[in-house]
């Protein structure tokens, strides 16, 4: 079993950035991928970004050029950068860590961008 503990989510302004962090514990594999989900009121949860474990990022298309998706193996830690937050931003965040055939949730952080 994996856990999961994000954190660093939070109320912030328009315009303004956070910075998201996962940590992963327990069984962990050398060879893995993460990533960052969100899920807002009435909306399916949808890509936010994702990191393989060659270190290349994918963004979705709502994010690009304003988030940052980055890892260190060695803490176990995948952190995302939100710059220029708006208002369809709000979401809960979940991370999603995928190692051999099992994928791990975090349990998700909120994430209000509000003025």
């Amino acid at each position: 079993q994996v856990q999961l503990v994000e954190s660093g989510g939070g109320l912030v302004q328009p315009g303004g950035s956070l910075r998201l962090s996962c940590t992963a514990s327990g069984n962990i594999f050398i060879i893995y991928n993460m990533g960052w989900y969100r899920q807002a009121p009435g909306k399916q949860r949808e890509l936010v970004a994702t990191i393989n474990n060659s270190g290349i990022p994918n963004y979705g298309d709502s994010v690009k050029g304003r988030f940052t998706i980055s890892r260190d193996n060695a803490k176990n830690t995948v952190w995302l950068q939100m710059n220029g937050l708006n208002f369809e931003d709000t979401a809960v965040y979940y991370c999603k860590r995928s190692q051999g055939p099992m994928t791990y949730w975090g349990q998700g952080i909120q994430v209000t961008v509000s003025s």
